[in-house]
């Protein structure tokens, strides 16, 4: 957590009042890696249908990758958010997708 609320609150907040989502959506608050988020929210998704991660997309496919080296099993159910957003973070986003693509890199090795 880098500001006063956690960014699993911020992104609860965005998917039920922007995008108007009205089924369950639980947040890990204690995690301190993306490898530790995905293990510890395996007991609180298994027993869904569809899986999604809510975040940017190298992010998002990272913690999918995860969850198919921890969990194989749950991996058909994975459904993909909308990832890419035209302009968000356009600064930033060379940088980030560069970090990002090295580490899948570096995972898809190892």
């Amino acid at each position: 957590m880098h500001g006063a609320v956690p960014e699993a609150d911020l992104l609860r907040g965005f998917i039920r009042d922007r995008r108007n989502w009205p089924g369950p959506v639980l947040v890990d608050r204690d995690s301190r890696s993306t490898w530790e988020n995905v293990s510890n929210i395996v007991p609180l998704v298994e027993r869904f249908d569809r899986i999604i991660f809510a975040s940017n997309g190298l992010h998002a496919e990272k913690a999918r990758a995860y969850l198919l080296r921890q969990r194989p099993d749950l991996a058909a159910r994975l459904a993909a958010a909308d990832d890419y957003r035209f302009g968000e973070m356009a600064l930033f986003k060379p940088l980030f997708a560069a970090v990002g693509l090295r580490k899948l890199r570096t995972l898809r090795r190892g």
